[in-house]
């Protein structure tokens, strides 16, 4: 395939094609000049590690405001592993524009996992030197539209409090209220007892060993009640 076409894929029409041409050169073919006149990608895979750790920091920063630095971490984490950046490169087709020593043409180099996230990488550093943060940013908000939203769908599903409240406000600004209604058990083994409100009327009981457990619990009750089931 002509590496143009890959320029046309990711939006980005490069104003240094060198830059472009090293992001796409396997280390493996740069061994094959002797004279090291070559350029490979390693240098813009370790710049682009970089810039992609920025550009998803902030943007999860500014999606989840509630959420802790372990959480935040977790999730960065997540959407910057090997793998993620595996089906992103495939995603583009990334394997097919690579430049490739012969060894590594022949044991299958261009479906390597390795190769494929350095290269992702690479690229994203390239784009970044060519077009400047703006041009990054686009690149990977577009790159990363499925995997920030399946976060997203994680992140509701595992706050259902934050899930009714939502859903509630959608009727009325009016915010659900969570009231303990029981407590029981010695303090090493605690029971508790809560209901959620919304305009005056119990939705939801649940039960659990805390009192944010419990509340969760009554969203959760809340939330099968009152969400449509999926066709």
């Amino acid at each position: 395939m002509h590496a143009q076409q890959l320029q046309k894929i990711i939006g980005h029409p490069f104003k240094n094609p060198k830059l472009f041409q090293e992001a796409l050169t396997h280390p493996s073919l740069a061994h094959e000049y002797a004279d090291g006149s070559m350029a490979h990608n390693q240098r813009l895979e370790f710049l682009g590690d970089a810039v992609l750790q920025l550009i998803l920091t902030d943007r999860i920063y500014e999606q989840y405001p509630t959420f802790p630095e372990g959480k935040l971490t977790q999730v960065r984490a997540h959407l910057a592993n090997r793998h993620t950046l595996y089906r992103r490169a495939q995603a583009i087709n990334l394997g097919e524009y690579l430049l490739l020593g012969k060894g590594e043409e022949s044991s299958g180099g261009r479906q390597r996992l390795s190769n494929l996230a350095d290269a992702f990488e690479a690229l994203l550093g390239a784009i970044y030197l060519d077009g400047g943060i703006r041009a990054a940013r686009k690149f990977v908000n577009q790159q990363f539209i499925d995997e920030l939203k399946e976060v997203r769908e994680t992140a509701a599903r595992q706050n259902p409090k934050g899930r009714l409240q939502e859903f509630l406000q959608a009727d009325s600004s009016a915010n659900p209220h969570y009231r303990v209604v029981q407590e029981s058990g010695p303090d090493h083994s605690k029971h508790f007892e809560a209901i959620v409100e919304w305009g005056g009327r119990e939705i939801g009981r649940g039960t659990g060993s805390s009192k944010k457990l419990a509340e969760i619990a009554a969203a959760e009750a809340a939330l099968n009640v009152l969400e449509p089931l999926p066709e």
